[in-house]
Formats: structure tokens, C-alpha cells, sequence
């Protein structure tokens, strides 16, 4: 199995046996040398995790690095943020259109009509002639000004950002030590382990991606894939800052990203041994690596150094990231704007949300949150879009924040783009199932995240 076989194309995540060296992709005259590899190892994971987790304070606001330059072009650059914002919703709407991949199936025609609608929205509220009922402060207004400009200036950013923890071999040598526990705890290949961490921090869309690839190669099971495509494949460390931010969690950024990271992955280990899950066919025929022998520190540290090895070009790996973040912005933003709006007028002037957040009432009630059927409703909501529970909880008590955010992550599943992306793949899981995972997951993450919540607040972590 090599890397060519695994990885769509462009992608610089190599993945190989423990005891064997990852193929060269470059002649050996044009691979970097050890100790200029091993520099450019330290030296760019150390700028990507500084980047990511390390909070600065600049002008009484403590953050991570790249929130700090997404919040000046929204704050101090807002006209040319909102330029930047159309384009990327004009490239947004019209590449479906331009490549005629819109009229592929009808969940590609949903989509781009959702674009279009998110788009002419966004017209209508810069030109100020949207109609009374969805300018209300709370609907149109706060979509644009608070998601849609932060999400179209922080997924570039972030996707550059990305580019020093997953270009540079970081990645791999954390999928190599992760390789002993992945199968007993969370039912899936070793190999896997690159699969699930590089969705967590990279998107969904890309795990996506490989996920499927990997299981027509023939290298996962049904059951393995689904696990992975529903248990891992959640939103980007980017989008994680905007509900942080959204709820007013970034003075918590660590506390909050590390507890939903391992809250996300809790949960999905508990859902692969559960139905729906637990009944698709786990049955594979592949090579074993998972019972390699040999120093497995050292397998991660010499596949590490491989990978930066072949980390020749770093124009083009950044360039590549950062080409990435602009189309998922540019594919998602309008989408959030039309769904968001949509979810938005439910919960508000109609019982959909109320009668689904009666299901998850008593898990918010039995777990001591504040206004638990609020709670409740709230969180349903993350069916449609996965930000609705933060725009619908943005002014709650702490504790509900800090759940909902939880739950916007790791419930994973969703309508307005990641359930049609599971559609479009091979595995082979419906409408119905996914919707059964989701109250699954959202279930669960309520049950761990609140009483974690509680002991945060008590200790003073969260305050």
C-alpha cells in the first residue's frame, strides 16, 4: 500500500507501514538532507501548534495568533473584509454553475439554490433592502456581521495556518504513535489514526475525501468507514474558533478545544459499538499493519523526517492550504447565511426545534443545566447547521455555552454540508442512519460535556 494509492491527489500525507520508510515521492537528489528536514520539522510544527494554541494578549484582548489578524480585517478593515466576503461568495455560487457540477444530483441542486439564496441575501442586507421581518438584530444582521464575515476571513487564515502542522511530518508522527490504540478503542485500522486527526485539524470535507478513497481501495470496512466518516470527520480547529468566539469562549480557547477533541472522540468509540453502527459488515481483506514490530517512537520519528524530507517546495505547500481554506469558505459561507437564516426563522416562528428539543430535554434537565429545555431546543437546532446551537445560545449561562459548543462539534453530522458530503461519497450509510447518529452523538456529548462543564467551573477553569 503507498501513498499514491491512499491520498488524493496534491494531498502531502503519506501513510505506510511502522517498520518500513514512506516511499520517496522525489528523487533522492531532490529530497532535503536530515538535518535540514529535521530543522524544518521543529521549526514549522513549533509556528503551527504557537499558532494554534498559544493565546497572546494585544490590546487587552487575549487570543490565538491567527483569531487576532482575522478579527483587525473584520473590526478595522471592515469594507474590504466585506469585499473579500463577496468574492468568495461570488466564486462560492458561481463554480458549481461554471463546472456544471450543480446538476450532478439533487443534493448538489439543493446546495447551489442555498447558495444563491445566501448570496442574494447578503446583497440584500449590505444594500439594506431586506424585508423588516429578517433584519431584526438577531437574524440577517448577526449572521453577516458575526459568522459569515469571521468565517470567510478565518478559514483562509486558519487553512494557511494548517499548512505548518500538517506539511512538515507533525501529523504523520502523531498517527504512528496513535496506531496501538485505535483498534481496541475506537474499532478502526491503526492506519486510521492519520485519517481522524488530519479531519479533526484539517476539514471535514478533506477527510471526507480520503476516507473514501481508502475504503474503495478496499483498506476499510463499511462498518470502519463509517465510524471514521461520522466519528472524526468534524469541522476544522478554524471553525472551531468561530463558535468559541460566538459563544465567548476564547478565554478558554485550550480548555475548550482540548475537551471537545477528546469529548468528540469519547463519543465516537461508545457510537461504533451501538446501533446503527455496530450492524454494518466489518468484514475486510487487507495487509495487517497494525502488529508491526520494532521501536514505534522511532518509526514516528523516521516517517516524521520523511515527510519533511519531501517538504521541498514551501510556497507550494502553503499555497495549496491556503487554496483550500478559500474554496471551503467560499462553498460554505453563503450556505451558512440561507440555512443559518432558515434555521433561524424555525426556531423562532415555528415549533420544529421545540418539538425536537423535547427529545434531548431530559438529558439537559438529569444533567443540571440552566433553562434545560432552552438548552435543549438550542441544541437541536445543530441538525440543520452546525453553528445554529451558538447563534441560538450566544446569551445563555456559561455552562449552556460551553455544552453547546461541545456539541456543535462533535455531534458531526449535519444538513447544511456535512451529511450531502457524506451523500456524495461510496460509503454506503442513509439519510435516516445518519439522522439516528446524530441524536446518538448529541446525546452523549450532553451526558460527558455537562458534568465536565461543572467541575470546570468549580475549579475555576471556566469562569
Amino acid at each position: 500500500m503507498s501513498e499514491r494509492d491512499i491520498l488524493p491527489p496534491g494531498s502531502s500525507v503519506p501513510r505506510t507501514p511502522l517498520d518500513s520508510p514512506a516511499p520517496a515521492s522525489l528523487p533522492p537528489e531532490k529530497l532535503l538532507s536530515q538535518p535540514v528536514a529535521l530543522m524544518q520539522l521543529i521549526v514549522f510544527s513549533t509556528i503551527g501548534l504557537v499558532m494554534f494554541f498559544v493565546p497572546f494578549t494585544i490590546g487587552e484582548k487575549s487570543t490565538i495568533l491567527f483569531d487576532h489578524g482575522a478579527t483587525y480585517l473584520v473590526t478595522q478593515q471592515h469594507s474590504l473584509a466585506v469585499f473579500l466576503l463577496f468574492l468568495l461568495m461570488i466564486y462560492g455560487v458561481g463554480r458549481p454553475i461554471y463546472d456544471g457540477s450543480w446538476r450532478k444530483n439533487i443534493t448538489n441542486m439543493i446546495l447551489t439554490a442555498f447558495k444563491i439564496i445566501g448570496l442574494a441575501l447578503a446583497v440584500m442586507y449590505v444594500s439594506d433592502m431586506a424585508p423588516a421581518i429578517i433584519m431584526e438584530k438577531d437574524m440577517l444582521p448577526f449572521l453577516f456581521e458575526k459568522l459569515a464575515l469571521p468565517v470567510g476571513m478565518i478559514v483562509p487564515i486558519g487553512a494557511l495556518i494548517l499548512a505548518f502542522l500538517l506539511g512538515f511530518g507533525l501529523l504523520e508522527m502523531f498517527g504512528v504513535l496513535m496506531q496501538p490504540i485505535m483498534k481496541p478503542i475506537w474499532k478502526t485500522p491503526g492506519s486510521s489514526a492519520i485519517d481522524a486527526v488530519a479531519s479533526f485539524v484539517g476539514s471535514y470535507s478533506i477527510g471526507l475525501l480520503i476516507t473514501n478513497r481508502v475504503f474503495l481501495q478496499n483498506q476499510y470496512s463499511v462498518r470502519e468507514a463509517i465510524i471514521i466518516a461520522t466519528g472524526f470527520s468534524t469541522v476544522s480547529a478554524a471553525f472551531m474558533v468561530i463558535v468559541a468566539k460566538t459563544l465567548g469562549l476564547m478565554e478558554f480557547w485550550n480548555l475548550f478545544f482540548w475537551s471537545t477533541l477528546i469529548i468528540t472522540f469519547i463519543v465516537t468509540a461508545i457510537t461504533a459499538r451501538i446501533p446503527p453502527i455496530r450492524g454494518f459488515d466489518d468484514s475486510v481483506e487487507r495487509l495487517d499493519l497494525d502488529n508491526q514490530q520494532g521501536n514505534r517512537l522511532a518509526a514516528a520519528y523516521h516517517l516524521g523526517l520523511a515527510t519533511s524530507r519531501r517538504a521541498t517546495d514551501l510556497k507550494q505547500i502553503m499555497w495549496s492550504n491556503f487554496r483550500d481554506g478559500l474554496t471551503m469558505a467560499a462553498a460554505i459561507v453563503p450556505s451558512i447565511i440561507a440555512v443559518g437564516l432558515t434555521g433561524l426563522l424555525l426556531a423562532k416562528y415555528t415549533p420544529v426545534f421545540d418539538a425536537l428539543g423535547l427529545l434531548l430535554y431530559p438529558f439537559t434537565w438529569i444533567t443540571g443545566m440552566p433553562e434545560p429545555l432552552e438548552a435543549a431546543k438550542g441544541m437541536s437546532a445543530g441538525l440543520a447547521e452546525m453553528f445554529l446551537p451558538a447563534l441560538l445560545l450566544t446569551e445563555a449561562e456559561v455552562l449552556t455555552r460551553y455544552v453547546a459548543g461541545v456539541v456543535s462539534i462533535s455531534s458531526v453530522l449535519f444538513f447544511s454540508a456535512m451529511i450531502p458530503c457524506v451523500l456524495a461519497t461510496e460509503i454506503p450509510l442513509s439519510v435516516p442512519k445518519m439522522v439516528i447518529i446524530w441524536f446518538e452523538r448529541v446525546v452523549l456529548s450532553i451526558l460527558i460535556a455537562a458534568p465536565f462543564g461543572h467541575l470546570a467551573i468549580y475549579l475555576g477553569w471556566i469562569s
